[in-house]
This record gives structure tokens, sequence and C-alpha cells, in this order.
């Protein structure tokens, strides 16, 4: 099994997450996030004064997938986050051990 974290702009979540639906993944965790990587933030003025914003507003989504269907996922899911400009997020791929379903103690892909 696979675990994939993608960090993406918010206004792309639900171009990402109806992408994800039509290739028949619904199960995912989203949570909203703050961070910078390259971008590093941006000046703004409030009230005459400037002040940097570091860290922006993202999305992160967490997926748990069979081994098999990993790869198919990571291309439609950053085809989808993808505008082509400095921001758009990461997607980091790791391996999970095992997954326990806590209602009836399933355990595996079954879980999924």
């Amino acid at each position: 099994m696979k675990k994939i974290e993608a960090v993406i702009q918010p206004f792309k979540l639900d171009e990402v997450k109806e992408a994800l639906k039509s290739i028949g993944i619904d199960g995912m965790t989203i949570s909203d996030v703050r961070g910078h990587g390259r971008q590093k933030g941006h000046k703004e003025v409030y009230r005459g004064q400037e002040y940097n914003v570091d860290l922006l507003p993202k999305v992160k989504l967490e997926l748990v997938l069979p081994d098999a269907r990993y790869e198919e996922v990571l291309k439609v899911l950053s085809a989808a986050a993808r505008t082509g400009k400095i921001g758009d997020g990461k997607i980091f791929v790791i391996d999970v051990i095992e997954a326990v379903r806590i209602r009836n103690d399933d355990r595996g892909e079954s879980v999924l």
C-alpha cells in the first residue's frame, strides 16, 4: 500500500476531487494548512504598514491506495492540480506497512 500526501493550491481542490472521483478514488482526508517553498510568500500592505506573508494557505490531501493504483493516481492528481506556476505544490509517496479498520479489526488492503 502507498500513502499519497499532496499539498496543493486551495482553488484547485474541487478540480482534484472530481478528477480522483472520476477514476474511482473516493476516500481521502483533506486539511487546510499553511506553508511556503520556493514561493517564499509575498508582501502586503494593511493600514499603511507593509508586512510579509510568508506562510501561504494550501490544502493537504492524504490518500492510502493499493500499490497497483498509485501511479495512475499520481498522474491524475498532478494533472488536475497543475497551473504551471510556482506554488502548485508537491506530492509525496510513502510506503504503508499496515492498515487496520477499527470497527472490526480488518487488516491490509481490504480496509481501503
